[in-house]
């Protein structure tokens, strides 16, 4: 069965909420709009809500008054802080009080799709405790135990984020920005398209996967699958 989830979107700017809304519909989706802290009050609080997009900055007071609150009611949900505010310290802030996320002004509608859905992610139970099985290879990321014709392969926390992203969608041309956002979702500096590349190589070379790992020039990379 399908998850349903509910975003709960605060944001005061009446176009930039409008355009949050349409970039984050799916119709596994209800989004909720709130444009200040009152309304979005009422709503979280009498909700359980799926994850919060919170403006800083609203009428009626700050956003991180909010957050604050929220983890001090003990409350479970993932909050993601958009702000103008781009300084090291506001981030700082936001982060030590508890939210999950923050997006700094203006930015990228794909880019902040792709970070909601990695805390959506984190939020799905585990599907099954079989290891995927594709010809010689065998993936148990659950236990993350990884093996290649027999002899198991140590792989870091980012080349296992990799793969997964690669096998759980064969055939597909996953791009490198989205990639890039997928497997570094904190921001880091240190993660751009030269991190990327290596992080696929060293995947390839341990695992042997030279014709599993395609490069579509341009693009990005696909796991291909074994019909193609």
């Amino acid at each position: 069965m399908q998850k349903n989830y509910q975003i709960v979107i605060v944001e005061d700017d009446k176009d930039l909420c409008a355009g949050l809304c349409k970039a984050l519909k799916e119709e596994s989706r209800s989004i909720v709009s709130c444009e200040d802290l009152k309304s979005a009050r009422e709503q979280i609080f009498l909700t359980n809500p799926s994850l919060i997009l919170l403006d800083i900055n609203l009428p009626d007071g700050n956003g991180m008054d909010l957050v604050k609150e929220i983890r001090e009611k003990n409350l479970p949900y993932p909050v993601i802080l958009l702000s103008a505010n781009d300084t090291d310290a506001d981030v700082v802030k936001g982060l030590e009080l508890g939210a999950d996320d923050y997006v700094t002004k203006p930015f990228s509608l794909s880019v902040l799709r792709a970070r909601v859905n990695a805390q959506l992610r984190k939020k799905e139970p585990y599907s099954g405790g079989d290891a995927v099985v594709i010809g010689g290879y065998s993936f148990d990321f659950e236990r993350m135990i990884f093996t290649a014709d027999g002899e198991e392969v140590s792989l870091s926390k980012t080349e296992q984020r990799l793969l997964k992203l690669l096998v759980n969608n064969q055939g597909v041309t996953l791009s490198r920005d989205d990639l890039i956002d997928r497997l570094w979702t904190d921001g880091a500096e240190y993660a751009t398209e030269n991190s990327l590349s290596v992080a696929i190589k060293r995947l390839r070379d341990k695992l042997h996967a030279k014709d599993h790992i395609r490069t579509v020039y341009g693009l990005g990379y696909m796991w291909v699958k074994d019909d193609e």
